[in-house]
């Protein structure tokens, strides 16, 4: 069956005003935080990890990838705008080094161009939900109770940190897997390696990049290994 021209462009509106929705819920939460004195940290990891679910919602409803990249550009230029200019108050501070923001904004939009016409957008949705709930909660784990430190070039990081970042990544990688291909044993051993090198490569990664290493990396190697095994 073959959808009219009004019946695509009413779906497309419904996905992207599901979308839009969930942002400003998140927005508003962090925005929220922000006022009630929270600290910064806290309200930029509010977005994001918040942020990353609309790669859930893109799987859901099956967002076309080229809105999905649109989307993805546009919230590229207003990040690079936001390091000039405080439109994002939280989740940028102006003159920030990092440009993490930028980073994940294209990750995603890279994440839909590789996965989405391939008909295999769950290898993007592990990527980036571990991109946001791991490093996300890893960098507050690691503020709140990391009591044993190390370096990697110029950059602090915490053991418990670290482990934080490889359990969630596993549990993000298992379900998704699981739900795709069940609990056979490369869904454990693919999810145990995908944690693994997206530890590394958030250890490793600096002035958030690792906004888009992890979620590239963490699909990639998922594709690799389910497709040689």
């Amino acid at each position: 069956m073959t959808l009219s021209p009004m019946t695509l462009w009413t779906d497309w509106g419904l996905q992207a005003s599901l979308v839009l929705l969930w942002l400003g819920i998140v927005g508003g939460l962090s925005e929220l935080a922000r006022r009630r004195g929270y600290g910064a940290e806290l309200t930029r990891k509010i977005v994001h990890i918040g942020a990353g679910q609309v790669i859930l919602l893109a799987w859901w409803l099956q967002v076309p990838s080229w809105m999905g990249v649109t989307a993805a550009a546009v919230a590229a230029i207003v990040a690079l705008v936001s390091y000039r200019l405080p439109i994002l108050p939280g989740v940028n501070s102006v003159g920030r080094k990092s440009l993490g923001t930028f980073f994940y904004a294209v990750s995603i939009g890279v994440v839909m161009v590789w996965f989405w016409p391939r008909q295999l957008p769950y290898y993007g949705v592990i990527g980036i939900l571990i991109m946001s709930w791991g490093d996300g909660l890893a960098a507050l784990v690691g503020q709140r109770w990391g009591r044993h430190p190390y370096h990697v070039f110029d950059q602090q990081k915490s053991v418990e940190g670290s482990l934080s970042m490889a359990a969630v990544s596993f549990a993000i990688a298992l379900l998704v897997l699981t739900a795709v291909q069940g609990p056979i044993w490369q869904t454990w051993t693919v999810s145990a390696i995908v944690a693994i090198t997206a530890t590394g490569l958030e250890a490793f990664s600096q002035w958030g990049i690792d906004n888009l290493t992890v979620p590239l990396g963490a699909a990639a190697v998922a594709l690799y290994l389910n497709t040689l095994w």
